[in-house]
């Protein structure tokens, strides 16, 4: 939601959000709805003067609205929402998170994650417990989130920022239908050569061809002009005042979820164990690697989620963390009694961009993989279009121009899959009879 008048935009900013719904089709995506409509209007509407306490609170507050109306409707009962928030203003930004979409930027050939994924596999990570490059760690499914707006009463909310905006930044807010499908490295490439206007139909056609569902959502910001990156008063004594403060990712909806994920392996072993009596050896395998994810999230709830504020200072302490802040607490206008944010510390991840040649091959082999694919249905496309493209393409990439290149074999990308489509569309209508 970008500012409508001047006034609006040095009290509030520009503000961009991602939903993205779970639970039944028709749920879900009322949760989203309500999760964007209520953000941007209690963000717009706060008196709170500090963007990043009035961002967290307009969370939490959409979190009551999507809780309640749960609870009206039993069609609607535990329906979810993830939500990634992202407020720009006056030389500085602020991100909320719940769930695992995630916020990127971009910045000085550097990809940067602003925030934590609230899923299974990232906390299991984050704990110690186990190494993302471990087969354990390969294992877990990526899917399982631990936090998310609607399902409680109440939600822990992560706050970063704020953070100082420089000319040329770049943001991606999407859903976890593109990361899953995207590789990081492949996402910076991407957001470093392609103009502001073809990032999104680029990313959202690849991951669509490689599987993705239809509802990814894809937002991409620029920053530019000096407006955006003028420091207002004060705001560099907040940043100092906020330095050395620590990211907080317990919360009670976690150890709920860890615990419960303990119960759901363990069980899980057991009737894999009756199995391998009953049906032979080949379920001892299955046992034992539930029984070993039941024990790892036992071992995580104890000695992490859910912890006492005590507690949680002690183990950053002995794994040489920054301490973490107490959790800003207040009553808000929403209904809830008392609601928790954390302050972050990303960016969490960084990916320096410097693939382009490796993304131009592998563009390259999307385009020749919907070709093939097209002679092998005999389809009859005419191909002549893209092939010229390529053809620029390859021009840009003798030259040395690897991001004009990776441009123009985007470019293919994009009209063979436009060929295809309208393929589609004129069978369609081949077929169709009129009643």
């Amino acid at each position: 939601m970008l500012a409508e008048s001047q006034d609006r935009f040095d009290r509030r900013g520009h503000l961009f959000v991602v939903a993205d719904g779970m639970g039944a089709h028709a749920a879900g995506e009322l949760a989203s709805k309500i999760a964007c409509e209520q953000i941007a209007m209690r963000y717009i509407s706060s008196q709170k003067p500090d963007m990043g306490q009035a961002l967290g609170e307009a969370v939490h507050q959409a979190n009551t609205a999507i809780f309640d109306r749960g609870q009206s409707n039993p069609e609607f009962h535990n329906m979810g929402t993830t939500a990634s928030a992202l407020v720009l203003s006056q030389g500085q930004g602020y991100v909320a998170q719940v769930g695992d979409s995630r916020v990127y930027r971009l910045r000085d050939g550097v990809l940067e994650q602003l925030t934590f994924d609230h899923s299974l596999v990232w906390e299991m990570q984050e704990s110690g417990q186990i190494r993302s490059d471990s087969p354990l760690g390969k294992s877990i499914p990526k899917n399982v989130i631990t936090r998310s707006l609607g399902p409680g009463a109440h939600v822990m909310a992560d706050l970063e920022g704020p953070f100082e905006l420089q000319l040329g930044d770049r943001y991606l807010l999407c859903s976890d239908g593109l990361t899953g499908l995207i590789e990081d490295e492949d996402l910076g490439v991407l957001m470093d050569s392609l103009s502001i206007e073809k990032i999104a139909p680029v990313l959202v056609d690849l991951a669509n061809l490689r599987g993705g569902p239809d509802n990814i959502t894809v937002i991409v910001v620029d920053v530019t002009g000096e407006p955006m990156v003028a420091v207002s008063g004060g705001v560099k004594a907040k940043r100092a005042s906020l330095e050395g403060g620590g990211f907080q990712w317990n919360s009670l909806q976690s150890s709920r979820t860890l615990l419960a994920a303990t119960g759901i392996c363990w069980a899980g072993a057991i009737g894999f164990a009756i199995a391998a009596v009953w049906g032979g050896s080949m379920w001892v395998g299955s046992a034992v690697v539930a029984f070993l994810l039941g024990l790892i999230a036992l071992v995580m709830w104890a000695t992490g989620i859910g912890a006492t504020d005590d507690k949680r200072q002690s183990l950053n302490k002995r794994r040489g963390k920054k301490p973490t802040p107490s959790v800003v607490q207040g009553s808000y206008d929403s209904g809830l009694e008392k609601s928790e944010i954390a302050t972050g510390t990303g960016p969490y991840r960084h990916y320096k961009v410097d693939q382009h040649q490796a993304v131009f091959t592998r563009l390259a082999g999307v385009v020749a993989e919907i070709r093939q694919s097209s002679e092998q249905n005999h389809w009859m496309l005419d191909w002549k279009s893209v092939e010229g493209i390529e053809a620029e393409a390859g021009q840009a990439r003798t030259a040395d121009q690897w991001k004009g290149a990776i441009e123009k074999q985007c470019d293919a990308a994009l009209e063979a899959m436009s060929l295809l489509r309208r393929h589609h569309d004129d069978s369609a209508g081949d077929t169709s009879v009129d009643l």
